[in-house]
Order: C-alpha cells, then sequence, then structure tokens
C-alpha cells in the first residue's frame, strides 16, 4: 500500500501562481508512473501531467507552457509548478502514482481554486 499527501492548493487570483505537493510513502525512484489528474465540478476528471517510465514527461495541451513538473527524489514528492493560472483551471488536484499498469494509487485531492 502506498500513501499520498497533497498540499498546496488554495484561492489565487487569475495570473497567479501556486505549487502542489505529493509527498509519496515510498520511494519514486523509477516509478512506473506518477502525476496530477483534476476534476472540476460536473466534468469528468482528466489528465493535467504525468512522468511514465523512461522519464518522460506529458503535459495536457492545457497547461502546457504554464504548468511544470518536477520530483525531488531525496524527499520522495512530486511537485506541480503552475503558473498563470486561470478561472477553468479552478479543479479538484489528485497525485496519482503507478507502481505497474494495474497498480495505482491516489492521493485524497486538493483544492485550487482560480478567481477575482
Amino acid at each position: 500500500q502506498v500513501q499520498l499527501v497533497e498540499s498546496g492548493g488554495g484561492l489565487v487570483q487569475p495570473g497567479g501562481s501556486l505549487r502542489l505537493s505529493c509527498a509519496a510513502s515510498r520511494s519514486i525512484f523509477g516509478i512506473y508512473t506518477m502525476g496530477w489528474y483534476r476534476q472540476a465540478p460536473g466534468k469528468q476528471r482528466e489528465l493535467v501531467a504525468h512522468i511514465i517510465s523512461g522519464g518522460t514527461t506529458i503535459y495536457a495541451d492545457s497547461v502546457k507552457g504554464r504548468f511544470t513538473l518536477s520530483r525531488d527524489y531525496a524527499k520522495n514528492t512530486l511537485y506541480l509548478q503552475m503558473n498563470g493560472l486561470k478561472p477553468e483551471d479552478t479543479a479538484v488536484y489528485y497525485c496519482r502514482l503507478g507502481t505497474s499498469a494495474a497498480t495505482t494509487y491516489w492521493g485524497q485531492g486538493t483544492q485550487v481554486t482560480v478567481s477575482s
């Protein structure tokens, strides 16, 4: 079992920045996949960005150029730096870790609200 603890969400004005953190209870070195998803009210959960085995990082088109994924192996933590936030980025953001194609774990979610 892997525990994921997210933090860093909050209320920010349009154009502002936030950094989300996802701390894992195990090493994330060489992990199969790890990333962030989000779910806005009334919408399906969607991929924001994730790192797949081999180190390739994939971003949703809607966040390319604004969001950046990074890792700290010493802290077993994945970060999502979000710049240029827009109201449409408002959602609950979830961290997801996959140890294989069949085994995944989710965090509890952190609310991001972009509003003036």
